[in-house]
């Protein structure tokens, strides 16, 4: 056998030579590189014991009632988160500007392990796999799902509940809508419109444990009434006009926490007035801002009952300009700062 060649060799190190000898070598740009979320490495649902933060994508948006498009969404999140990435990788730890927080991003590790398998005409065995994937996060992990379209928040918080061997778990929902349809004559019991409905039906799990803000639009008739017999923790748009939304949301999650676990956290992006985020399939006029949204999650990300949280409705081709994945994007940051990060 002959020897190595050692010219050879030289060749096949050349690049770890470089990225050692050059300075700023190491920074990847914010469009360079792998799509995983905050640049995480890639890693399988079962290798995650040394990591804080495990994120995973839905691409499925079979449940709707309006536009699709939500399936192009962890894709889109992911681009956008790049750009967090980028700036702590640059700049090392970062002074946020709008809490005065002194923020490390290198305080917590994240790890990407990629897409759940969809059945784009199989509602079943898609929350099938959304809840395995969720339930092996849940049990190693924070689990961090992104959507897709809000029918997968249900198989997700199964999955969570399961996986973290949780008997009661709390339910924030940030949202345009209820999604407490029970049963539709057009949908059906199992579409974006009836995952919290069929939330409340899980073991462990009452309205009374359920907390919804920012509300608005139209709902069903007596839906107020709805929500005083059931002990649903309602939060329309007027309570946050009203009170401001840090208040509301430290008391929504508040009640979904009392005498539960943990708290499952999901944020529908129709939650954001469509003037602000208009990439999603049902827009909503007259909802949160984005300062509101960004301190809906300041405040979620310092409650320690929160288990999990996931990212939903993002359909980025009704947004030329990206802006609805970069606030999604944001916002996912902005809860991982305050919770593991400040």
């Amino acid at each position: 056998m002959s020897d190595p060649d050692p010219d050879a060799a030289g060749a096949a190190n050349r690049a770890a030579a470089f990225r050692e000898s050059t300075p700023g070598a190491d920074v990847e740009m914010a469009y360079a590189g792998l799509d995983t979320f905050l640049k995480a490495d890639p890693r399988d649902p079962d290798d995650l014991d040394d990591v804080d933060v495990a994120v995973f994508g839905v691409p499925y948006d079979g449940a709707v009632s309006n536009r699709p498009g939500a399936r192009y969404g962890p894709g889109a999140v992911r681009e956008a988160s790049a750009w967090w990435a980028y700036l702590s990788e640059y700049k090392g730890a970062l002074t946020n500007m709008r809490t005065g927080d002194q923020v490390d991003f290198d305080a917590f590790t994240v790890a990407d392990v990629g897409d759940a398998p969809v059945f784009p005409m199989d509602h079943e065995a898609t929350a099938e796999s959304v809840t395995a994937h969720a339930a092996t996060l849940a049990a190693r992990t924070f689990p961090v799902m992104i959507g897709g379209d809000h029918y997968c928040t249900f198989p997700a918080f199964r999955g969570f509940a399961e996986g973290s061997d949780h008997d009661r778990v709390g339910f924030v929902q940030i949202d345009a809508h209820t999604d407490t349809v029970s049963e539709s004559p057009v949908f059906g019991t199992d579409f974006h419109g009836s995952s919290t409905a069929r939330i409340a039906e899980l073991p462990g799990v009452e309205y009374d444990s359920v907390s919804q803000v920012g509300i608005r639009g139209y709902e069903s008739p007596d839906y107020f009434e709805f929500a005083e017999e059931t002990g649903l923790n309602l939060y329309t748009m007027r309570d946050v006009e009203e009170r401001g939304i840090g208040p509301v949301v430290a008391d929504a999650v508040e009640a979904a926490a009392e005498d539960a676990d943990a708290v499952y956290v999901t944020f529908d992006v129709d939650a954001v007035d469509p003037g602000v985020a208009p990439g999603t399939g049902t827009p909503c006029p007259g909802g949160l801002t984005a300062h509101q949204a960004l301190e809906a999650m300041e405040v979620l990300g310092t409650h320690d009952a929160v288990g999990a949280v996931d990212m939903m409705e993002v359909a980025p081709r009704y947004d030329a300009t990206e802006g609805t994945e970069r606030l999604a994007a944001y916002l996912l940051v902005t809860f991982l700062e305050r919770k593991f990060a400040t």
